[in-house]
């Protein structure tokens, strides 16, 4: 409150939260620090905003759904609306929690990104790395292009949006797909190897979210500013022809 007082923004965007290093794995054996990080932290901080008056922007995660019946890879996204159907990780089991208090405030715009990409190969970027991995999965998910979309948040917030987002490119994108760009524009010698989930579930601690967010009402939405949210297949390519453009290896 006494940094909300001293700034007095009219605006805050909340980028904070516990991953886990080197992956989500880390959460599981450390639970109180990711429940005063996802759930006490964001809270608090949603709620200091709310009495202030200030309009809260957090970057929450779509990672709380898993492929189902109704939702098969190919078929129709989960919506702002559905229900969180993914806790196969304690992280995951947090971040639905603590969004489904957040649809309390009337402050709050609450917007899911998944496996975020930037365009320098940042070592948290989804494709950093699966880059570095030995292995893959090679399954589709929807993700979140930052150059793309990052410019969607400020609009977002500035014009006072509330409620949920689904803030992914559209459509769903498999891990062959991205290494296949990757390697086309980024890095020709790059190669790679899959093996299945049941093979990955071996050598994890906890689950991984695989799935496609429906995000129609985010490019209805951007519409309104002129804005045409791209394709994640075609923000990809132009990722990486950012990136080999600016030398990126």
């Amino acid at each position: 409150m006494d940094e909300l007082e001293r700034v007095k923004p009219t605006h805050v965007l909340n980028c904070a939260g516990c991953t886990g290093r080197p992956n989500v794995d880390w959460c599981e054996d450390n639970k109180e620090q990711v429940i005063r990080s996802n759930v006490i932290g964001t809270l608090n901080l949603t709620d200091c905003c709310f009495l202030k008056n200030i309009h809260c922007t957090v970057f929450a995660t779509g990672c709380i759904y898993a492929y189902d019946s109704k939702h098969p890879p190919g078929g129709e996204g989960y919506l702002e609306s559905d229900p969180a159907n993914f806790g196969g990780s304690y992280y995951s089991a947090t971040k639905s929690r603590v969004e489904e208090l957040m649809t309390t405030y009337s402050n709050c715009l609450i917007l899911r990104l998944r496996m975020p990409v930037s365009d320098d190969l940042h070592p948290r970027s989804f494709v950093t790395k699966i880059s570095k991995y030995d292995r893959v999965v090679n399954i589709p998910n929807s993700n979140t292009i930052l150059y793309d979309l990052l410019p969607c948040a400020i609009l977002l917030a500035s014009a006072g949006d509330t409620g949920t987002y689904n803030f992914t490119n559209p459509g769903a994108i498999s891990h062959n797909e991205v290494l296949a760009l990757f390697k086309k524009h980024v890095r020709p010698d790059f190669e790679w190897k899959n093996f299945s989930e049941e093979e990955q579930s071996k050598i994890l601690k906890a689950g991984r979210s695989n799935c496609e967010l429906n995000s129609n009402k985010l490019v209805k939405r951007m519409k309104d500013f002129g804005i045409e949210v791209k394709e994640v297949h075609t923000a990809y390519d132009e990722c990486f022809q950012r990136m080999k453009a600016a030398g990126v290896k």
